[in-house]
C-alpha cells in the first residue's frame, strides 16, 4: 500500500527518514524547500496496520523547451535495502507517480555500497541501468564518501582517530589563537563571501547567499555555520546540517589570509565535537575523489585525514519510463555539450 505525500504533509515522512538507519538529510522535505526549483513528492509504503515500511522522495523538474521531466530520488529509497517487497512497492510507485508526471526517466544512488549485491541485483531486475563507476563530475553526487563512525565514542577517542597531521593542525590552531564561532541566517553573506574567495582559488562555481539561506530555513536549528576568526578576521567557515543520526558536512570554505594557522582543521573538529555533543553516530564528510589527476583530488587528501577509509557507494542508476523522452532528452545533452566545447575552442582563440 502506497501513497504520495507533499511538504506541508510530510512530517510524518520526515519522522521515519530521520528514524532509519538509512535516512539522509536529501531525503527529507526539507531539502525540497532547499532545491525550491524543483516539485518535491514523498512516496510512502505502508503494512497492513498503516505503520511506515519504507519512504521515497523524489524531485522533479520540467526540461527546457521539452514536454518531458527530469526525476531524481537523492540518496532514496529509505527503507530496509534488504527487503525486496518494500523497495520493489517503493520504487514501482515512483515510476507510477513518474509516468503520470511525463518523466522520461527516474535517477536514484541510494545510500548503499557497491558490495550489496542484493540489493543492486534487485535493482537491475526492476529495469535500472547502472552508469558507468565514475570518479569526475559524471554523476549527481559523489559515490566515494567519507563518513566516520563515531558511535559510543567521546571527544578523546574521537581525537585518535583522525590522523597525527590533523590533530597537530587542530592544535596549531588553536594555539595560535583561532576562535570558531557559531552565527545564524544573518551571516549567510559574510559566508558567501569567503565561498567565492575559494571558488576563485580552486576554480569552482559558488552557490549565491540564497541558497545558503534557504539551508539555514529549511533545517532550522539542525543547520550550523560557523566561522573561524583571527585577529578579528573570519578565515574559513563551514555548513553542517544534522538529520537523524548523522551530521554532514555540506560547505567549507577559506579566506587567503593565515591559511598557515590551519583554520580549516580546527573547523572540522569542532564539527566532530558537535556531532558527539548531539549524540549522532555518524559525521558524513561527503565526497571524495580518489583519482589523482581529478582537480579536486586536494580535498581528498584533507579527508583521509580525518576519516582513514572511505565508502564506495552504489553510484547512479536510471529507470528509462519514456524511450522517446529519454531519447530525445539524450540528444539534446550531447548537442549542447558538443556545442559548449566548440563555443570553449573559439573563445580561446
Amino acid at each position: 500500500m502506497t501513497e504520495t505525500v507533499k511538504i506541508a504533509d510530510a512530517q510524518e515522512f520526515d519522522a521515519f527518514v530521520a528514524s532509519c538507519p538509512k535516512g539522509h538529510m536529501m531525503q527529507a522535505s526539507a531539502w525540497g524547500k532547499v532545491k525550491n526549483n524543483w516539485d518535491w513528492t514523498g512516496v510512502i509504503s505502508r503494512d497492513e496496520s498503516g505503520n511506515i515500511k519504507g519512504v521515497c522522495a523524489v524531485l522533479s523538474r520540467k526540461m527546457p523547451m521539452m514536454p518531458w521531466k527530469m526525476m531524481y530520488a537523492p540518496r532514496g529509497p529509505v527503507c530496509d535495502l534488504s527487503d525486496s517487497e518494500t523497495v520493489t512497492e517503493l520504487l514501482e510507485a515512483v515510476k507510477e507517480y513518474g509516468l503520470k508526471n511525463k518523466a522520461y526517466a527516474v535517477t536514484i544512488d541510494t545510500d548503499a555500497l557497491i558490495t550489496d549485491t542484493g540489493y543492486i541485483d534487485l535493482l537491475k531486475s526492476l529495469g535500472y541501468k547502472f552508469k558507468d563507476n565514475s570518479v569526475d563530475f559524471n554523476t549527481i553526487q559523489s559515490r566515494y564518501i567519507f563518513r566516520m563512525d563515531l558511535r559510543g565514542k567521546n571527544e578523546d577517542e574521537a581525537m585518535m582517530m583522525i590522523h597525527s597531521k590533523a590533530r597537530n593542525c587542530v592544535r596549531k590552531a588553536i594555539k595560535e589563537g583561532v576562535e570558531i564561532v557559531e552565527k545564524g541566517p544573518e551571516a549567510v553573506e559574510e559566508f558567501h563571501r569567503i565561498m567565492q574567495i575559494t571558488g576563485e582559488r580552486d576554480n569552482f562555481s559558488t552557490r549565491g547567499p540564497e541558497y545558503f539561506r534557504r539551508v539555514m530555513d529549511a533545517y532550522g536549528e539542525n543547520a550550523r555555520m560557523c566561522f573561524a576568526y583571527y585577529d578579528g578576521k573570519a578565515i574559513g567557515c563551514t555548513l553542517h546540517v544534522l538529520y537523524g543520526d548523522k551530521v554532514w558536512w555540506l560547505y567549507g570554505a577559506s579566506s587567503n589570509e593565515h591559511r598557515d594557522l590551519q583554520p580549516n582543521y580546527l573547523l572540522q573538529w569542532e564539527a566532530i565535537k558537535w556531532t558527539l555533543s548531539k549524540g549522532a553516530g555518524w559525521y558524513d564528510l561527503r565526497g571524495g575523489y580518489p583519482d589523482e589527476n581529478n582537480p579536486l583530488h586536494g580535498i581528498f587528501k584533507f579527508k583521509k585525514k580525518f576519516c582513514k577509509e572511505y565508502m564506495e557507494f552504489m553510484g547512479e542508476a536510471d529507470l528509462i519510463i519514456s524511450k522517446p523522452g529519454f531519447a530525445a532528452v539524450t540528444a539534446a545533452q550531447k548537442f549542447l555539450k558538443k556545442t559548449k566545447k566548440i563555443r570553449a575552442k573559439i573563445s580561446n582563440r
